[in-house]
């Protein structure tokens, strides 16, 4: 009789991600999480102008940033940074497992 190997299943959390610009037309989040794709994380924007994002992302350490309007904004409510390779700055979050 065979046996397999299961590899355990990485539990993803849930992480809610929020940016006030009320002006804004458009927000977009991009990380290392979504390979900084601009099409898999667009933000929406509540009624009182913050926008939202819910993502479920495995445990890890992630830079991001959002992209609004189309210019690049660090989350002004995190303040753990990282350089990145364009001589401007990434937000960092670390999930931890559940």
């Amino acid at each position: 009789m065979a046996t397999h190997h299961l590899k355990p299943r990485v539990k993803r959390r849930r992480v809610t991600f929020y940016l006030d610009r009320p002006e804004a037309r458009e927000v977009t989040l991009l990380g290392d999480f979504n390979q900084w794709d601009p099409k898999k994380h667009p933000m929406r924007k509540e009624k009182s102008g913050r926008w939202k994002k819910i993502v479920m992302i495995p445990p890890g350490r992630y830079e991001y940033r959002f992209q609004v309007d189309g210019q690049w904004v660090q989350d002004p409510q995190n303040q753990e940074l990282c350089k990145n390779c364009f001589g401007s700055f990434n937000n960092v979050i670390t999930v931890t497992p559940a």
